[in-house]
């Protein structure tokens, strides 16, 4: 379905913003890597591919690609073909290193892939899997905003015009039957798009009353003086809700399944471990992000941050439909077709020969 004019604005918003890291390939930073992923003695390329090109991004939400590039699980399964890795730090930047195959797999969030879809007429890419699960939420200075009724008449931040914290946050505006326009952000409640990594500084110069954001942004602001006032998890069934997904280019999983079954059993791998090491895996998550960034977090905005993410290899793909409502109610979005943006068939005979519950895709592909 053909995408509305007000849809056409945002992608063009979108695009335009400048994107802080760039590379070679103009679309990403190059992540490192420390070595720890050996190649097996023997081991033999799939597909008979050099390369596998995977994108994520240095939040905590993507920490089942942070761990997994730290722990070496893409390059375990992966055998003789090489794990390579680049980093973003917006949505459509992935997107367009997608469509441009400077990237075959991605780790994404809801929105983007929405977008990235809808705009190639379903063509683009396919969501294979899930990652993770909540961490955001709605921190304020506790000296203006005493109270959720107190946001009102307030400055508060999301970190870029439609994308999935944007999205939420002006849902939830509706939702207390406050009026704002979706693309100026101003009303009832002025919408500040500040990126994530200047979000802090803005809310310490004073310049906004509080942020709509995802970890470790939320614990950063926390770590300034902020107060937690809404957890987004409470606003949804089970307190779950996709907040990022693994997405493919189309052409490279017909062309090379072999390879995107790999590195999803590296993903669930990852997951299972997370899972079960939670200490072990916020410091291997943290130690990406240093050898990713240069910086590492410190550990009173790590540890709430890590606390505040469930990591699954579930999609969640009814919240995802939820969400493109969301957009459609804010006036981002006419209503999308989403039938078969998710192709699970792969990750669901991974999880059935690791003995866990097929995953669903809500009516919107192969499930």
């Amino acid at each position: 379905m053909p995408a509305t004019s007000a849809l056409r604005r945002t992608f063009a918003v979108m695009a335009a913003l400048p994107l802080l890291t760039l590379a070679a390939c103009g679309y990403g930073s190059e992540a490192k890597d420390d070595g720890t992923a050996k190649v097996a003695a023997g081991a033999k390329k799939i597909d008979g591919l050099d390369s596998v090109k995977i994108g994520y991004f240095g939040n905590l939400t993507h920490g089942t690609a942070l761990v997994g590039v730290d722990k070496g699980f893409f390059q375990k399964e992966l055998g003789a073909t090489k794990a390579s890795y680049a980093t973003f730090n917006a949505g459509p930047s992935e997107i367009e290193a997608l469509n441009s195959k400077s990237i075959d797999i991605g780790w994404i969030g809801p929105s983007p892939a929405i977008n990235g879809y809808v705009k190639s007429g379903g063509k683009s890419l396919k969501i294979i899997g899930g990652s993770a699960s909540g961490g955001v939420k709605l921190v304020v200075n506790p000296d203006k905003i005493k109270s959720l009724k107190d946001v009102k008449g307030k400055k508060i931040a999301t970190p870029q015009l439609g994308n999935t914290q944007d999205v939420a946050f002006l849902n939830w505006i509706a939702d207390q039957g406050w009026n704002v326009d979706a693309q100026s952000g101003k009303g009832d409640v002025t919408v500040v798009r500040t990126d994530n990594k200047i979000t802090p500084d803005a809310y310490k110069a004073g310049s906004i009353d509080g942020a709509w954001v995802p970890e470790p942004t939320a614990s950063k602001l926390v770590a300034e003086g902020a107060k937690v006032l809404l957890d987004e998890a409470s606003l949804w069934p089970d307190k779950k809700f996709v907040i990022t997904n693994i997405i493919v280019r189309q052409d490279f999983l017909k062309e090379h399944p072999n390879a995107v079954e790999a590195v999803l059993k590296a993903s669930v791998e990852a997951n299972k471990w997370i899972n079960a090491n939670p200490d072990a895996a916020k410091a291997a998550a943290n130690k990406q992000l240093e050898a990713d960034s240069g910086k590492a977090l410190k550990p009173e905005v790590l540890d709430p941050a890590w606390k505040s993410i469930q990591f699954t290899n579930d999609p969640l793909a009814a919240t995802l439909n939820a969400e493109a409502d969301h957009a459609v109610k804010a006036g981002l979005l006419e209503k999308p077709d989403l039938n078969g943006i998710y192709d699970l068939t792969i990750l669901n005979k991974v999880l059935k020969a690791d003995g866990e519950s097929p995953v669903d895709a809500a009516g919107l592909g192969t499930s």
